[in-house]
């Protein structure tokens, strides 16, 4: 069983969010995490931008998010550093519980970069130039993550992703799901070492 949906491509509508510096705190408040699960999360994404006041739901309409056409965009355009601050993982889930596929930035927070990874949601690393393109061209855009290619109309915009990452987001694979394809070689290591080691195992009773 994938540890999350695979996402080889995605297609749709992106949402211009073109701030740099946008930190976990921005992206879900220490005060809407209310648990330790992975849902519940998306009603409190951006909840200091896009609700007029704190702890209420009564959208900014100047909020990109809650403007018709980028309600639930399955892409992000941002700017540099995304996803700085803290570790929170809980910011990239509550990015994909709203229904973010892929986010093109020029660069993204180490952690937060490896937390979309292991989460179902592609960081594209990309000029800001086609940042800011795509966003002025207002229109639906393709994410197509095995051609490493991104799609705004008559554009092509390649970019690079290393081969674990790219592995794990269109499989839909976790880093226990990676170390188990290595199962056979791990299994004649083990066999191996408790003949050379046998003082190390555990003694298994008849």
């Amino acid at each position: 069983m994938s540890a999350f949906p695979p996402v080889p491509r995605v297609e749709g509508i992106a949402a211009p969010l073109l701030r740099d510096n946008v930190d976990t705190d921005a992206i879900i408040p220490s005060r809407e995490i209310k648990g330790v699960g992975k849902t519940g999360l998306a009603g409190g994404l951006f909840a200091g931008w896009r609700y007029t006041a704190p702890g209420t739901r009564d959208p900014d309409p100047d909020f990109v998010l809650n403007q018709p056409r980028y309600a639930h965009a399955p892409v992000l355009l941002a700017g540099e550093n995304f996803g700085c601050g803290s570790s929170r993982e809980h910011a990239v889930w509550a990015l994909h519980e709203y229904g973010v596929r892929a986010i093109l930035a020029p660069s993204f927070a180490p952690i937060f970069r490896g937390n979309c990874i292991r989460n179902g949601i592609i960081p594209v690393v990309i000029d800001m130039a086609v940042v800011r393109a795509i966003a002025a061209a207002d229109m639906v855009v393709v994410v197509d993550l095995l051609a490493q290619r991104i799609e705004a109309g008559e554009s092509h915009h390649a970019f690079e992703i290393d081969e674990e990452a790219k592995a794990m987001l269109a499989e839909g694979l976790d880093g226990i799901d990676l170390t188990l394809r290595h199962h056979p070689a791990i299994a004649v290591f083990h066999a191996a070492d408790r003949l050379a080691r046998p003082w190390i195992y555990l003694r298994q009773e008849p």
